[in-house]
């Protein structure tokens, strides 16, 4: 998965097709003809509100992939974009580290593109964590 480009409506065609989803039962769920499912295959990105209604019927986190990005791409100082402020909105205290996550740092080490203390720099991983992602994960 390459979380640099994400094409959402791509995504969604897949998982629907992956799941078999009838087109008839997508249309009732978005109350909506066909041609406008066909859009929203076609589109790269949607509406949060729409894309909101893909995961629920497709039982599917596809925010997720943007949170992705974030983590991987969108933040070059690494994950330090949560802090404490006298917001209303939500602190988010922990960082959680997917499969996908894992796997994307693994292989920056292992191709030799950032070494284990840039990583550790750059995405803020503890340095005892990232050394048992390669011990558990290295191939």
């Amino acid at each position: 998965m390459d979380f640099k480009n994400i094409n959402i409506g791509e995504l969604i065609s897949l998982k629907v097709k992956e799941d078999k989803i009838q087109i008839d039962r997508i249309q009732n769920f978005f109350k909506c003809e066909h041609h406008d499912i066909l859009k929203m295959y076609q589109s790269k990105s949607l509406d949060s509100e729409i894309l909101l209604k893909w995961c629920k019927l497709l039982k599917y986190d596809f925010f997720r992939l943007y949170s992705h990005h974030l983590i991987l791409y969108s933040i070059p100082d690494g994950m330090n974009y949560v802090k404490k402020s006298d917001t209303k909105l939500p602190q988010f205290r922990k960082h959680i580290y997917t499969k996908e996550i894992i796997n994307f740092i693994v292989e920056l080490i292992n191709t030799n593109q950032k070494s284990a203390n840039q990583v550790i720099n750059d995405y803020k991983i503890p340095r005892t964590t990232l050394y048992r992602w390669l011990s558990k994960y290295n191939k």
